[in-house]
């Protein structure tokens, strides 16, 4: 699937990823390929990203997610790259 994580100041992260980890409101979930279309808030925490080379982090202070024929997009209000 594809993944962007924007903030208003800049892109943190763009590609191909195979599974996102993120911190709900409610709780922590996670989006895989194909997932369901689905829209989310977000808190504060640290998102785990799987990608054919690896696993990345980037710490969020929340947000929203958006997720549709397997394209995520994640709007943080504020973010760093671990």
């Amino acid at each position: 699937m594809v993944l962007e994580i924007l903030t208003p100041e800049k892109k943190l992260y763009s590609g191909e990823a195979s599974m996102v980890k993120l911190p709900g409101i409610s709780g922590w979930f996670e989006i895989l390929n194909n997932h369901a279309p689905l829209i989310s808030a977000l808190g504060k925490g640290t998102m785990e990203v799987k990608t054919s080379s690896g696993k990345k982090n980037f710490s969020i202070t929340g947000g929203f997610v958006e997720c549709l024929n397997n394209k995520v997009i994640v709007c943080a209000e504020g973010g760093t790259a671990e």
